[in-house]
């Protein structure tokens, strides 16, 4: 290719030099060819790239936003060539239990019990299907009911129970919401039974799902591959070996199973500038390093609250469903350089895939002549994924020069879409498209600078879609009141309520004369199987972590006899994962008629102790007033107890919950912050 021809094809491309690379010629550069050509056979079936909402409460608050906030939203994540286009959306399978930012509600949370609208994610299904028919569904669980290991924390001491458990999940899908569910996983990071997994395909072909593929198993990439070599019936049931956080590598065991092997969760990594580099030196690298043909970002969207573990690790932000902000960052830009450009069922070329310079490139086709091509140079102090460690490799400028043979050498011209993410001035340039590049007698060059992403295709299909700005972000309001009074309500769960251990739920006290008829009732009774480490005591987050003079005023009825308990509660510090160990300062009354003021939900850290004259199945209104370092309890409207002085956590969330898994109702809740 002659020169004239290859500062042609640069032109077109639109590419110049940063200007923080003074004297750096054509002649600096290190120059490489590579070859692709389907000739010889292709590489790899392509399965997509998606993301999971779940594991856990990652989605809370997005389906409380207004329209037209949220079906924006959900355009950026799921609509075709219009933002991320999502092919894969993975959901978790809703345990009661604690899984990351919450608890997501079972639809089973007792044996004899089945309610298949609980919780948003059927929700969310139905509105990516809406956009795309075509969408991948994946559903996998993190915690089980108590029920389930029969007093156990363990899932697969009764396999045929837990296997009837999940596919009952997977037929609601489709009896309720006409959801048809692609794939299914075992227990997310935790230990497989090759039992229990037989014992699942089995069920899920005696109930007419064999196209219910299984994922296995949601961890490492062993001992899963070594079994599966050992096991040959194990190996006719597990369609996808799923490793988590793989650092772009496999092992030789997972190659020698002949598997499909996915990432089937990664990123997991804050959502700026450096989050998008994580994320597109994974999406190539996945394949490239680690013949993944699949990767699941964790999380779809960050809508929850952001001081809870991993805040704003989703590939957009969506927390402020009061204010109808959100913001679409870079990762979604990134997500569609391979997304609008490739489908699941195309194939990977068989190219080695590694930039001579450093970066990568993967190419796809679909069979028929489409060819996409996907170039990322990220350096890696700009590219660090939260986990695992990432050893150290250079990235400099560079000439890389593709020749297309086989079917691709009639190729003429390819579109060109490029991000380049900056670091220092926030100014990145994302997913633009250039103009195309002319193909000269089979090939072209482009000349790479660091911390880019090129997309080269034949589809002409491609779009950066958007809407007007959202509103600006407010923080929560600091005057909020929920009656819980809705007859048919859209979701199981009252707005902005984050439940971290127990379940809340809209109910209907049939019982009531009058006044407390819609309610807030939380309705775990017994410990879950858990993933993480669920409290002894349940709670529900609620409100601006900010927050550091309050008055907190809750209705509240026990219903659990001689040693039953509620609590309302301010400044609270801590939540998901380690909820725990949450601080705060926690109002308690019991059935025994006592009541206690401590610093801590565990409720060791005893600040005040009496009588109270509260009994259980009546209602009684507790008021919890915080300001400065002394705090005050009205019960009734009249004083309990006052000037308990206070000294941390100076600021946090009001909280609801009960003393142990137990049934309890809340009505008229009533924050006031100042």
């Amino acid at each position: 290719m002659g020169s004239a021809a290859l500062l042609w094809g640069w032109l077109l491309l639109g590419c110049s030099w940063d200007p923080g690379l003074p004297g750096v010629g054509a002649a600096a550069l290190s120059t490489a060819t590579y070859v692709l050509d389907d000739a010889g056979g292709l590489g790899r079936q392509f399965d997509g790239i998606g993301a999971v909402s779940g594991g856990g409460a990652t989605s809370r608050l997005l389906v409380n936003y207004q329209e037209p906030y949220r079906s924006q939203i959900l355009d950026y994540l799921f609509k075709p060539n219009f933002g991320a286009s999502l092919h894969i959306l993975k959901v978790e399978i809703g345990g009661d239990g604690q899984s990351t930012d919450g608890t997501e509600p079972s639809h089973m949370h007792y044996a004899n019990d089945e309610n298949y609208f609980r919780g948003y994610e059927w929700w969310l299904m139905k509105e990516a299907k809406k956009r795309n028919p075509k969408i991948k569904l994946i559903g996998l669980p993190w915690t089980f009911p108590a029920w389930i290991g029969k007093g156990e924390n363990w899932p697969y001491d009764y396999p045929d129970v837990t296997a009837y458990y999940i596919v009952s999940w997977i037929l609601g899908a489709k009896q309720y919401h006409d959801l048809d569910i692609d794939y299914v996983g075992i227990w997310n990071e935790r230990a497989f039974n090759s039992k229990y997994i037989k014992l699942l395909r089995y069920t899920l072909d005696k109930h007419d799902l064999q196209q219910v593929r299984i994922i296995a198993s949601d961890r490492l990439w062993e001992p899963i591959s070594f079994v599966l070599l050992l096991d040959s019936e194990l190996r006719g049931v597990v369609d996808v070996i799923g490793a988590h956080y793989p650092g772009t590598k496999t092992v030789p065991n997972a190659l020698l199973t002949k598997k499909k092997l996915w990432s089937s969760e990664d990123y997991s990594t804050f959502n700026d500038e450096v989050g998008a580099g994580c994320w597109a030196r994974i999406l190539n690298q996945n394949y490239v390093n680690g013949n993944m043909t699949s990767t699941i970002a964790w999380n779809l969207v960050a809508s929850y609250y952001e001081e809870l573990p991993f805040g704003r690790c989703g590939l957009m932000t969506a927390q402020q469903p009061w204010s109808g902000h959100y913001k679409v960052e870079a990762p979604i830009w990134i997500t569609a350089h391979t997304t609008q450009f490739t489908q699941p069922g195309w194939s990977y070329l068989q190219v080695d895939g590694h930039l001579e310079g450093g970066g990568s490139f993967v190419a796809l086709t679909d069979g028929l002549g489409n060819l996409t091509i996907i170039i990322e140079t990220m350096t890696h102090n700009r590219s660090q994924c939260i986990r695992p460690p990432l050893p150290h490799f250079s990235v400099t400028p560079q000439r890389a020069t593709f020749c297309l043979k086989g079917s691709f050498y009639m190729v003429e011209t390819l579109q060109v879409w490029h991000s380049r993410l900056s670091f220092e001035s926030g100014n990145s340039s994302l997913f633009q498209q250039l103009h195309p590049v002319k193909v000269w007698k089979g090939s072209f060059s482009l000349d790479l600078n660091m911390n880019e992403v090129y997309t080269l295709t034949t589809l002409k299909t491609g779009q950066k879609c958007g809407y007007p700005e959202p509103p600006p972000p407010q923080p929560f309001p600091s005057n909020y009141k929920d009656d819980f009074n809705i007859r048919n309500p859209p979701f199981s769960e009252a707005p902005n309520f984050a439940d971290q251990t127990g379940v809340f739920e809209y109910f209907i006290n049939a019982s009531d004369p009058g006044d407390h008829v819609f309610t807030l009732r939380q309705v775990v009774v017994q410990r879950p199987i858990t993933w993480a480490s669920d409290a002894d005591q349940t709670i529900s987050l609620i409100g601006n972590f900010q927050w550091v003079n309050m008055t907190v005023t809750c209705d509240i009825y026990i219903e659990k006899q001689r040693d039953g308990g509620v609590f309302i509660a301010g400044r609270v510090d801590n939540g998901g994962i380690y909820v725990r160990r949450t601080k705060g300062v926690f109002f308690w009354v019991f059935a025994d008629g006592t009541y206690r003021v401590t610093g801590d939900l565990a409720g060791e850290e005893i600040l005040m102790k009496g009588l109270s004259g509260v009994r259980d199945n009546a209602w009684h209104t507790l008021t919890l007033n915080i300001q400065g370092t002394s705090t005050s309890g009205l019960l009734n409207g009249y004083p309990l107890w006052e000037n308990v002085t206070i000294s941390e956590p100076s600021n946090g969330w009001a909280a609801i919950g009960t003393h142990s898994f137990e049934f309890a109702q809340f009505d008229n809740f009533h924050v006031e912050a100042n």
